[in-house]
């Protein structure tokens, strides 16, 4: 008998032991998946469409340059972050297949690089004295004689698109392979049905947030080009010929100008070294910006690590010696502190969505589905997250009220259980 407990208690020991390194092992997994993983980057123009002409260089030269470049930096810095390119070599591609390449990709963020272009400038440098036949004889006429300089327009542009292509855009966000998991599940043809009221609410607040988004970005890039003395012609709508990708895209989308190649000093920094390297910089921090607060926003951080645990050696184990003496068990004295986490309850609807449902696909974090009955009638209740403290639940109500959950509210649980009191 007295053996018995020797062996028991070493290989008790020997397996916590064991199972104390493994834990230790153990990679950290993310809370949820970031809400910035593909990012789409679209050279303009190229092949046999040039685009706008320089003296000496096209935009489709100059827009593949950067566009490698700023995609190159975003891979070095971003490790997180796929990058895809519209292209990478001098090729023409309709703009039908680069919105293609980007909605396939299931891209987060559609960049498309262009350069700017204004006409010649025309101003009188003389006159000349002309003869004109009028009726049988001729009559002397003072003309203008002109020339025809650069033009001195300069400074980036950023844009969007405009608001009225929103039905078109709403429109790209349904046919998308991007909003479905499964196109021919029949989940996926329950969602996006058109005459479903949930549908449209779904689909317009999606639009609106991606509109957003893509302004806010759009923003921040302006801003990053003043930083280091460019002139800025500001974030704005477009609604001209050439921009049909960013309304074709099922994410945010924006078009950057970088400059007027058709101005002689904006076409020598354009074509520079300095100069397109710089450019692709400063998109770069604005992409950084926009991606560090989507995820403070929306509480997408890393879990931390806990601190680093001291190696515990195998305790050597001694045989109890027959005095009728029994050695005293350890008890465990870390009990958990009870405190109190917040959830957001977004809805209560008689359909029954999955945690994975198109939905709640720009929520981020975990959703918990409960059964509810109400007035007879068999209801499901939809809460998502789990937050720490009040002003990260107040965030979390913020978002989900712009994402469309308008009756959205902050519910207080205390050891897993829910209080009475609503906040």
């Amino acid at each position: 008998m007295r053996w018995n407990r020797f062996w028991i208690l070493g290989c008790g020991t020997l397996f916590i032991f064991t199972l104390f390194i493994r834990a230790t092992d153990k990679p950290f997994k993310r809370k949820q998946d970031k809400p910035l993983r593909t990012i789409v980057i679209d050279a303009g123009h190229g092949g046999q469409d040039i685009g706008a002409r320089g003296s000496y260089s096209t935009e489709k030269e100059v827009t593949l340059d950067v566009a490698l470049k700023l995609g190159k930096i975003i891979e070095e810095n971003m490790p997180d972050v796929k990058v895809v390119y519209t292209r990478k070599v001098d090729r023409f591609d309709d703009p039908r297949r680069k919105a293609e390449i980007a909605n396939d990709a299931r891209g987060d963020l559609f960049i498309s690089i262009h350069c700017n272009s204004a006409p010649k400038s025309r101003h009188v440098t003389g006159y000349k004295t002309v003869y004109r036949k009028r009726g049988k004889r001729k009559v002397a006429v003072r003309q203008p004689i002109y020339a025809y300089s650069p033009s001195q327009a300069q400074g980036t542009e950023t844009y969007v698109w405009a608001t009225s292509k929103n039905n078109a855009k709403m429109e790209s966000l349904k046919t998308s392979s991007v909003m479905v998991l499964d196109g021919n599940s029949e989940e996926a043809k329950e969602v996006m049905d058109a005459a479903d009221p949930e549908t449209f609410i779904m689909l317009n607040t999606l639009r609106n947030a991606f509109f957003d988004q893509s302004l806010r970005l759009s923003t921040m890039v302006e801003d990053e080009f003043t930083k280091v003395g460019r002139i800025s012609r500001g974030a704005r709508q477009r609604n001209e010929k050439g921009i049909w990708v960013l309304q074709a895209t099922a994410m945010p989308s924006v078009l950057v100008e970088l400059g007027f190649i058709s101005n002689p000093d904006e076409e020598e920094y354009l074509n520079s070294a300095n100069g397109q390297q710089e450019t692709a910089q400063c998109i770069f921090k604005a992409v950084k910006r926009y991606k560090e607060e989507l995820e403070r926003f929306g509480n997408f951080k890393e879990e931390a690590a806990p601190p680093p645990q001291p190696v515990v050696p195998q305790p050597v184990v001694q045989p109890v010696i027959e005095t009728g003496y029994k050695q005293p068990r350890k008890t465990s004295a870390t009990a958990a502190s009870s405190s109190v986490m917040y959830k957001v309850q977004l809805l209560v609807s008689d359909k029954n969505y999955s945690a994975k449902s198109p939905i709640f696909k720009k929520m981020g974090g975990p959703i918990q589905q409960e059964k509810v009955i109400i007035n007879r009638k068999k209801f499901n209740k939809y809460i998502w997250g789990s937050f720490r403290t009040e002003p990260e639940a107040g965030a979390a109500l913020r978002k989900a009220k712009r994402m469309g959950f308008k009756d959205a509210f902050i519910v207080p649980y205390k050891n897993g259980l829910k209080l009475e009191a609503q906040m």
